[in-house]
């Protein structure tokens, strides 16, 4: 059926467009959610030769995953990964107002859009660790769902810069920057409130060596611990979270 459109969303339910840099960086919760609230789902795979959008139109929200590339990545380093393409659909779409999420390496791509620098993380985080919101975050009605110190995924070793106007909305013990609101419905997450029970066993077959290399490193828990985790009560905070975001589009 041909779907009517209202405001530019389409009836029935958003336009949500994934970027995803690696087969086993995937969308997990996101697209879960995406797909259990009737959204129609569109994906760029990078790492499959996919092109990138080249406008934002047909996509009402943008959600940028992770990888293990950083901003300052070169195509002759990864020649599927071109970051200043990347920003520049960042930016593009956020100035249309097209809703835009970004998740670790998309968090730190963001900052870089809005004229920030990504930096190195204090410290390595690979587990489940809390976040705390800051003033600004618990001031901002859309993380109500994500509370006091709840534990999320987290997989990094750099965090999105600020950009000017960027405001810090939640922190850890070892990354200062755990989420960033770069403008109106633009939010980098360098924390990985998408993973699930299944997704997590696609990163940790791919990541043996990483593990085993920051394996002595105070935020860094072994793959047994992070298959075990119950996932479930951050994959809830984060669809309370994209269930408003949604509805600010409307």
């Amino acid at each position: 059926m041909t779907k009517t459109m209202t405001r530019g969303l389409a009836v029935g339910g958003m336009r949500v467009h994934f970027v995803i840099h690696e087969s086993f960086e995937a969308p997990g919760a996101y697209e879960e959610w995406a797909r259990a609230r009737g959204h129609e789902v569109t994906y760029t795979r990078l790492y499959a030769g996919d092109v990138l959008p080249a406008s934002p139109e047909g996509i009402d929200q943008l959600i940028v995953m992770g990888g293990p590339q950083s901003p300052a990545t070169t195509k002759a380093e990864c020649p599927y990964f071109d970051a200043a393409a990347e920003e520049r659909l960042i930016r593009v779409c956020a100035d249309a107002g097209t809703r835009v999420v970004g998740v670790c390496l998309g968090s730190q791509l963001m900052g870089d859009a809005f004229g920030g620098s990504f930096d190195h993380s204090p410290e390595r985080e690979i587990g489940l660790f809390p976040v705390e919101l800051t003033a600004e975050g618990l001031a901002d009605p859309l993380l109500a769902s994500l509370g006091e110190g709840l534990p999320v995924g987290h997989w990094h070793g750099d965090m999105p810069g600020l950009a000017p106007g960027a405001e810090v909305l939640a922190t850890s013990a070892s990354c200062p920057r755990q989420l960033v609101r770069y403008a109106e419905g633009v939010y980098g997450f360098q924390c990985h409130l998408e993973f699930t029970s299944e997704s997590i066993k696609g990163i940790v077959a791919a990541s043996t060596d990483e593990l085993a290399r920051y394996a002595d490193c105070p935020y860094v828990e072994s793959a047994e611990a992070l298959l075990a985790h119950d996932y479930r009560p951050m994959n809830e905070a984060l669809f309370g979270f994209l269930d408003r975001l949604a509805a600010t589009a409307r």
